[in-house]
């Protein structure tokens, strides 16, 4: 590993039900950087994604850490039921017990520290996430690891979302892994870009992905003229207060 792989997977194959979901899979997650894992459903990101956390164990190859580095998760489903009565402070309390300024500067971080007291089971789809990754920041994460973070929230939410993640990456110093589904936007707020579909496809900078003919084959042309779009009207960013830096002189 070089100085700056956090984490990586060599030659790694992960057989599930009989199944090989990945083949063969050579991926590293470097210190600081936002990496964007995509491709279609049933491409095997989530099996990367847990073979990275140490959850599923690889039928081939190694996976390899710096000793001691911490990972968060933000799962792609995690369903309260309506019926049960767990606030937001019992959730972040649910796997080790925090202390009451912990839990507040952690949702502070993200900008819901408004949601301690509050039913998690009643929180919107954009306030559940955030508490999500409150819950995985008290951790102190060296990579946060999020799984389809901006499912069920509009696009004004996960444009938000986003911003907020550039600037945890900017504060904390810790490198983010995003999987989705949500390509133009992901790809816009990414440093790399990694399309598996059972192996990799092709990797490099959101625009040299987007114009692979591997990535074309598998979503078609229109999603880099969609890149180039959010990246033309996104050049700014959000702080968690919603001030707005970097935005261009709209008189220019």
């Amino acid at each position: 590993m070089s100085g700056q792989t956090l984490i990586e997977l060599r030659d790694v194959s992960v057989r599930l039900g009989g199944r090989e979901v990945v083949t063969h899979v050579d991926l590293e997650v470097c210190r600081g950087e936002i990496l964007t894992l995509i491709g279609p459903n049933g491409a095997g990101k989530t099996t990367l994604a847990r073979t990275l956390l140490g959850i599923l164990k690889p039928s081939a190859g190694t996976v390899t850490s710096d000793a001691g580095a911490r990972i968060g998760y933000v799962p792609q489903r995690m369903q309260i039921e309506a019926a049960l009565p767990l606030t937001v402070r019992r959730l972040l309390s649910l796997t080790r017990t925090h202390s009451e300024q912990e839990m507040t500067e952690s949702l502070t971080e993200v900008g819901a520290a408004h949601l301690l007291d509050r039913q998690a089971a009643e929180l919107s789809g954009g306030e559940y996430q955030r508490v999500l990754l409150a819950r995985a920041l008290l951790g102190t994460p060296d990579l946060l690891i999020l799984d389809e973070p901006t499912r069920g929230i509009d696009f004004a939410g996960q444009s938000a979302l986003y911003d907020l993640l550039a600037t945890i990456r900017q504060d904390r110093g810790c490198a983010i892994l995003l999987i989705s589904h949500d390509l133009h936007v992901v790809m816009a707020a990414s440093d790399r870009v990694i399309c598996v579909n059972g192996h990799v496809c092709c990797q490099g900078a959101p625009e040299a992905v987007t114009s692979d003919p591997a990535y074309v084959a598998l979503f078609g042309p229109g999603h880099a003229e969609s890149l180039a779009v959010f990246k033309n009207h996104h050049d700014h960013v959000h702080d968690v207060s919603g001030h707005v830096h970097g935005e261009e002189d709209p008189h220019v």
